[in-house]
């Protein structure tokens, strides 16, 4: 549209009558500037909020403002880690000490695993957060708490931008605790729009068979617990509840739970979970494809030191032990597929 000098001199001269109730026009250029400086306050925000995340798992703040990149990385502690990235710019972060997905990050930025505040980022303990393992055993038991598996080191077998795949092989220290013939790999691969770990038990041996059991001591983020529901084939299922005494069994009466106090209990059957978060408006769909049979939640409600407001762990578990003759082999498949509220 065009103005004459005569239709701009009358604007002109009422301009002081309603320039508190009218947005004026921007001169040439001014209106361009302006949206430049509003895309750079958003990536000023976004670069403040990758630092912010980098720091909490001991990396170098300055890398997090560049793009991501795949590849072996190391922390500001010296610790190893794969990271993968896909073409529509999800990502994920594995680390070699034990094993553990640290991070999965949607295209869109959003953070779905948790690591601890409280968390020892530079080997000196497992670390505490992620997608852990727990194996050859889960819980206490015949040999330490939760196996040994989250305790070494894994090797990078092969890796692409995408994929990852890692194994742990006996070693003088598992065979002082597991004395077993065993190959496992772990598998890791990022997708467009979702993450997916295969968890492979091989017994090596040529004769004997073993047990085991299994466990992806899986923790997830969340804006906060009163934000949170979990939901699946819940109602009516018998749990383990370890929160009494030595142990209850009860029967769950909810279709969704939701955490309003200290929760450790084992779902028998239950490898259907999804994570409603309202304050994040996302959900997380964990899905068992095979293996996975059973489900623990847990979540050490009131424990600020461990940051329990931003987490749960919602645990794929193998509770009743595994019989893997010689030769044979175990598959634990799950998939972590975000969506939309």
């Amino acid at each position: 549209m065009k103005f004459s000098l005569a239709s701009i001199a009358a604007v002109a001269s009422c301009a002081s009558l309603t320039s508190a109730f009218v947005v004026k026009p921007s001169a040439p250029g001014v209106a361009s500037r302006s949206a430049v400086v509003l895309e750079a306050s958003r990536n000023a925000q976004k670069i403040a909020s990758r630092t912010k995340w980098a720091a909490s798992r001991g990396m170098d703040s300055s890398a997090a403002a560049a793009p991501a990149k795949s590849g072996m990385m190391k922390n500001a502690d010296g610790l190893e880690y794969v990271r993968l990235v896909s073409e529509s710019g999800a990502s994920a972060e594995i680390y070699l000490l034990g094993g553990v997905v640290t991070s999965f990050k949607d295209a869109e930025g959003s953070e779905f695993i948790a690591v601890r505040p409280d968390a020892k980022m530079d080997g000196s303990k497992p670390i505490s957060g992620g997608l852990s393992h727990c194996w050859p055993q889960f819980g206490p038991g015949e040999i330490q708490q939760h196996g040994f598996a989250r305790n070494v080191d894994w090797t990078v077998v092969s890796s692409t931008d995408t994929t990852v795949e890692l194994e742990m092989l006996p070693s003088d220290y598992t065979k002082e605790i597991w004395d077993k013939e065993f190959a496992c790999r772990f598998t890791v691969e990022l997708g467009s729009d979702e993450l997916k770990t295969n968890m492979n038990v091989k017994n090596t041996g040529s004769e004997d068979s073993f047990d085991f059991q299994a466990a992806l001591h899986s923790y997830f983020t969340v804006s906060s617990l009163e934000n949170l529901e979990i939901t699946g084939s819940f109602e009516g299922k018998e749990f383990l509840n370890k929160m009494i005494g030595d142990g209850e069994m009860q029967t769950e009466d909810r279709s969704a739970i939701t955490i309003t106090e200290e929760y450790d209990r084992v779902y028998k059957g239950v490898n259907d979970p999804v994570l409603k978060d309202t304050g994040s408006g996302k959900a997380l769909n964990v899905v068992n494809e095979a293996g996975w049979e059973d489900t623990v939640l847990w979540n050490p409600y009131g424990d600020e030191g461990m940051g329990f407001n931003n987490f749960v762990c919602v645990e794929s578990v193998k509770f009743d032990p595994v019989t893997l003759d010689a030769g044979a082999s175990w598959d634990g498949v799950l998939v972590l597929k975000p969506e939309k509220l």
